[in-house]
Order: C-alpha cells, then sequence, then structure tokens
C-alpha cells in the first residue's frame, strides 16, 4: 500500500512517462522497454484494485517520476519544452475526450476487444501496440489538433515506431484520464508544484530502496 501523498500524483508520473517514451522513440528509434510495456498494460487494465494496480510495480513508472522531477524540481537546470508541450497536450486531450460520451462509449468497446485478444496472442505481440494505436487514431486524435510529435524523420516513418507513438499517446490519455478521477486537475501543477516534486522524489527514494 503506497503512502496517501506518493499515491496522490502515481497518475501524472505516468502522464510524463507517456510523453517521455514519445520522445525517445521520436529521437532515438528505440524505448525503456519496461516503462513502455507497463504504460501500454495500463490502458488495459479498466478495473484495478488501486491506483498502483494500474502501473503495477511503482519501479515501473521510474522514467515517468524521473521526468516529473526533471520538469518541476528547482534543481532542475533544464526544463524540456517539448516535453512540457506533450504533457499538456495530453492533459487537453484528456478534457476533450470527457465531454464526448459517444467517443468514450467507443473507447471502452474498444479496449475491450484488445482484452480479448491477449487470450490468443502475448501482450509483446506487435498486433497489440497496432490495435491500441488504431485506437488513438480512430477515436482521441480526431477531437483535438493533432500532437506534432517531433524527432528524427528515420525513425518517425517506420511504421513500428509510428504505431508505438500513438498507442503512448493513448497511454498517456489514460494516466490523464486517471489522473483527474482522482482529483487532479493542470491548476495544481503550477500551484502545488513542491507537494508534486516532494511526492516524486519519495517515490524515487522507494524505488531505489
Amino acid at each position: 500500500m503506497l503512502e496517501p501523498e506518493i499515491e496522490q500524483y502515481l497518475a501524472l508520473a505516468g502522464v510524463c512517462q507517456a510523453a517521455a517514451l514519445v520522445k525517445q522513440v521520436a529521437r532515438n528509434g528505440n524505448v525503456d522497454k519496461v516503462a513502455y510495456e507497463a504504460s501500454l498494460s495500463s490502458i488495459l487494465v479498466t478495473d484495478p484494485e488501486s491506483p498502483q494496480h494500474v502501473f503495477g510495480n511503482l519501479d515501473n513508472l521510474t522514467v515517468g517520476y524521473q521526468t516529473l522531477l526533471g520538469q518541476l524540481s528547482d534543481k532542475s537546470t533544464h526544463k524540456d519544452t517539448e516535453l512540457t508541450r506533450y504533457i499538456a497536450s495530453l492533459l487537453g486531450l484528456e478534457r476533450k475526450l470527457a465531454a464526448k460520451q459517444q467517443a468514450l462509449s467507443e473507447l471502452g468497446q474498444r479496449i475491450s476487444h484488445v482484452q480479448r485478444q491477449l487470450a490468443h496472442v502475448s501482450f509483446e505481440d506487435a498486433q497489440i501496440a497496432g490495435s491500441l494505436a488504431s485506437i488513438y487514431s480512430d477515436i482521441v486524435s480526431p477531437l483535438a489538433p493533432r500532437i506534432q510529435v517531433a524527432g528524427n524523420p528515420d525513425h518517425l516513418r517506420q511504421p513500428v515506431n509510428q504505431q508505438r507513438v500513438r498507442a503512448l499517446l493513448l497511454a498517456g490519455v489514460r494516466a490523464a484520464v486517471m489522473w483527474r478521477q482522482m482529483g487532479g486537475r493542470r491548476r495544481q501543477i503550477l500551484f502545488n508544484r513542491k507537494r508534486i516534486v516532494s511526492s516524486a522524489t519519495q517515490a524515487l527514494k522507494l524505488i531505489n530502496s
């Protein structure tokens, strides 16, 4: 059981992790495998026992907490404007999605279909990432101006990386939904910055202990 101070901002770390992984794929053509699988898996956890259950072990969010600290800590010497843009876009997409009941219904149906797929293929199968990417393209992306992903054109032209990016953007929206369900609001990132930084620091200490 996590401390409430950590649990409160768990989902925000999930949003940050998705954004960081999108950047990894776009810039490098590869991705942190543990973080990637945890983020994509979170989309399919629709009836969690606890917030932590959505992502599994806390260390699955290491990339997310590191990103959160890098963006908000006073000690950070470099705020990544690209990541800030991705995070803001994901939070904005969640608000658009929340206002569209039909889109939410379709989203639930499509996620259920992917859950059924897992009875026949492993989670690592490219078919799963492809299905999640299609959900993002068909249902979520049209709700707002397209998120412009910057990176190496050679990597971004590859279909497998396009699928990874879209699936990760869906994971980011899922984390944003969870954050709002737990009382999170965009203004908290500005006004509760010290508390969020403290939460991320505690989480990373637990992960590294």
